[in-house]
C-alpha cells in the first residue's frame, strides 16, 4: 500500500496580520523603492503642512501687493492734488503781480477794482499754502518759507504803491524789486514743490503689480501640483480632490487679482497721458501766460527797456505755445499785445500805456483775463478728474483684498481635506 506523504499544514495567520494586510490593500501604497518602509502617516503631515503654507502664503503675499497698490493709487491722488494746489499757488501769484504791474502804469491812485483782485488773489494764495502745508508734512518747510517770501514781496508792492500814488519814481524800483524777489526767490520754491509731488505721483501711478501676482500664482500652483504628484506616487489616485480644488481656488485669485491690477495699471496710464498731462499743461500756461502780461508792463514801467523785457516775454509766450493750451484764445492776446509794442517801439508811449490798461473787450488785458479764467478752470477739472481717477475702484480694490485673504484660507482648507481622505484610507 502506497503511503502518500503528509503535507505540513499552513500556518494560521494572526487576526492582526490579516488587518495589516486590508489596510495596506485599502491604502494603495507603493512600496518605497529603497527597501525601507516608508513612514506614510508623516510624509501625509509634511505634505499637507507645505499645501497649507503655499495657500496661506499665496494669500498674503498677494493681498500686500494689492494693499500696496492700494495705496499708491491712494498717494497718487493726494500727490496730484498737490501739484494742482502749487501750481495754482504758482498762477496767482503772477496773476497777482500782473495786476499790480498793469495798475501802476494807470498812475496815482490805482483803479480800485484792480486793488481788490490783487488782494483778493494774494489772499487766496496764502490760504493754498496753508492748505499744500497741511496736505502733505514734506513740504512744510518750503512753504514756510515761501509764505515769508510772498510777504516780503507784498511788502515791496505797498511801497511801490504809495510811491507811486505819490508820483515819486523811486516806486519803480520798489516794484523791480518786488518783480524780482518773486521770480528769483517765490517761484523757485513753488516749482521744487510741483517736482517733488509730480515725481512722487508719477512714481505711485506705476505702482500696480499685475506680473507679480502672476508669478506669484505660477509658483503656488506649482508647489500645488508637485504635492498631488508626491500623493498620487504612493496612493494609486491621479488626482487629489482636495488639492485640485486648491489650485483651482488658487487659479481664480490669481487671474482675477491680476486682471484687475492690469485694468488699474492701464487706467493710471491713460490718466497720466490725459487728465494729468491736462491739468499740469493748462496750469503752466497760465502761470506763463499772467507772467508775460506782468512784463509786457513792466517794459512799459521801464521806458526804453522794452526790449529786454520783450525777450522775457517771448520765454513764456512759447511756453503757453508748447502746452498746446488754449491757443486761438492766447492768440487773441498775442495779437493785442503786439500792438502795445509796436506803439511803445514807435515812440507813443501814452497810447501804449492807453492800450495796455484798457478793459475794452479786445484789448490785452481783457483777453488775458479771459484766457487765464479758460485755463484756470480747465487745469481744475482736470486735476480733479485725475485725482477722481486714481482713488476711483477702491471698494473693487479692499473686496478683492478680502476675498483673496478668504479665498486663501479656502485653499489651505482644501489642501487639509483632501490629504486627511488619504490618512483615512491608510489607517
Amino acid at each position: 500500500m502506497t503511503q502518500t506523504a503528509s503535507q505540513p499544514a499552513p500556518a494560521p495567520q494572526s487576526a492582526g496580520a490579516t488587518a495589516v494586510t486590508g489596510r495596506a490593500a485599502n491604502a494603495s501604497v507603493v512600496p518605497s523603492s529603497s527597501g525601507f518602509t516608508e513612514n506614510v502617516p508623516r510624509l501625509l503631515n509634511r505634505i499637507q503642512t507645505i499645501g497649507i503654507v503655499a495657500c496661506v502664503l499665496f494669500g498674503a503675499l498677494a493681498a500686500t501687493v494689492q494693499l500696496l497698490g492700494w495705496q499708491a493709487n491712494g498717494r497718487a491722488a493726494e500727490n496730484t492734488e498737490q501739484v494742482v494746489r502749487a501750481q495754482e499757488i504758482q498762477s496767482l501769484l503772477l496773476r497777482a503781480d500782473a495786476v499790480a504791474t498793469n495798475a501802476f502804469l494807470v498812475g496815482g491812485l490805482e483803479p480800485p477794482a484792480a486793488r481788490a483782485e490783487y488782494d483778493e488773489t494774494i489772499e487766496k494764495a496764502l490760504r493754498l499754502v496753508a492748505d499744500a502745508a497741511e496736505a502733505q508734512p514734506a513740504d512744510r518747510q518750503v512753504l514756510a518759507d515761501l509764505n515769508a517770501t510772498i510777504s516780503d514781496y507784498t511788502t515791496s508792492v505797498a511801497q511801490a504803491r504809495d510811491n507811486n500814488r505819490q508820483q515819486f519814481p523811486i516806486g519803480i524800483a520798489y516794484l523791480n524789486d518786488a518783480g524780482t524777489l518773486l521770480r528769483a526767490e517765490a517761484l523757485p520754491m513753488i516749482q521744487a514743490v510741483v517736482d517733488a509731488n509730480s515725481e512722487r505721483a508719477v512714481d505711485e501711478m506705476d505702482a500696480q503689480h499685475p506680473w507679480w501676482l502672476i508669478v506669484l500664482t505660477l509658483l503656488t500652483l506649482a508647489v500645488l501640483i508637485w504635492l498631488n504628484q508626491q500623493v498620487s506616487r504612493r496612493f494609486r489616485r491621479r488626482v487629489n480632490a482636495g488639492l485640485a480644488i486648491a489650485a483651482l481656488i488658487v487659479a481664480i485669485l490669481g487671474v482675477a487679482t491680476a486682471i484687475h491690477a492690469g485694468v488699474r495699471n492701464d487706467r493710471n496710464d491713460a490718466l497720466r497721458d490725459g487728465a494729468y498731462r491736462d491739468a499740469v499743461d493748462a496750469a503752466t500756461a497760465r502761470t506763463a501766460a499772467n507772467d508775460a502780461k506782468a512784463l509786457e508792463s513792466q517794459g512799459l514801467i521801464n521806458r526804453g527797456s522794452g526790449a529786454t523785457y520783450e525777450a522775457k516775454w517771448d520765454e513764456q509766450a512759447a511756453a503757453v505755445d508748447d502746452s498746446g493750451v488754449l491757443g486761438d484764445l492766447w492768440q487773441q492776446y498775442v495779437a493785442a499785445h503786439q500792438q502795445v509794442r509796436d506803439l511803445d517801439d514807435a515812440g507813443d508811449w501814452e497810447k501804449a500805456v492807453e492800450l495796455a490798461t484798457s478793459t475794452a473787450d479786445e484789448a490785452p488785458t481783457a483777453v488775458l483775463n479771459r484766457f487765464d479764467t479758460a485755463a484756470a478752470e480747465r487745469a481744475a477739472n482736470a486735476g480733479a478728474e485725475a485725482s477722481d481717477g486714481f482713488g476711483s475702484g477702491d471698494g473693487i480694490s479692499l473686496a478683492l483684498i478680502v476675498v483673496t485673504i478668504l479665498g486663501a484660507l479656502a485653499a489651505a482648507g482644501a489642501v487639509t481635506r483632501g490629504i486627511d481622505v488619504r490618512r483615512k484610507e491608510y489607517f
